[in-house]
């Protein structure tokens, strides 16, 4: 296992807090009220190699990160506890068969995530983009499936534009590494 250490690797080991303090374990408590109006935790729960435009506090993914990530049994399970709560969220529940299914709490998330486009849509691509990068591309595939039934079934006005960047997330994610 790869024991190069980063203020991510810590924060994502239950080790260390992101820049506002907070530890991993406690952002997935948090109550979807909370994750809606908080701004600041999507970049650490979901790092990309990329400065974020909204949070200079982020961490940027490195190569080294990527490489532990992909190595560490306790980035991956903890990457995938990321994954399930950010998907029920979303209104979402993975099925743990390679499928990302509507949630029970699905028609409740439909007005916050799915009535309209909004600043979670930008959250989908990262999330896309990020899974990929680190190691969970059947868990991206399976939410980029599960949107691009949306986006084809015409269900949600999700606009041609947004549903390419959600492409363009998990393809570029796939050739970067």
């Amino acid at each position: 296992m790869n024991k190069f250490k980063s203020r991510l690797l810590d924060f994502y080991r239950g080790h260390g807090t992101d820049a506002e303090g907070r530890f991993l374990k406690d952002i997935w408590t948090w109550e979807n009220d909370d994750l809606e109006a908080v701004h600041d935790f999507i970049q650490w729960l979901f790092p990309l190699p990329e400065p974020s435009q909204f949070n200079p506090d982020a961490p940027l993914l490195t190569d080294k990160d990527i490489e532990a990530f992909k190595g560490d049994p306790i980035l991956q399970a903890n990457l995938m506890k990321s994954f399930e709560r950010i998907v029920g969220f979303l209104g979402f529940s993975w099925t743990g068969d390679g499928k990302v299914v509507e949630g029970h709490n699905f028609p409740a998330r439909i007005p916050e995530v799915w009535a309209m486009p909004n600043h979670n849509w930008l959250r989908i691509t990262r999330i896309l983009r990020s899974l990929t990068l680190l190691g969970l591309e059947e868990q991206a595939q399976a939410l980029y499936e599960r949107l691009g039934a949306y986006y084809r079934g015409g269900r949600f006005p999700i606009p041609a534009n947004t549903f390419r960047y959600w492409t363009d997330a998990v393809a570029s994610g796939q050739q970067a590494h």
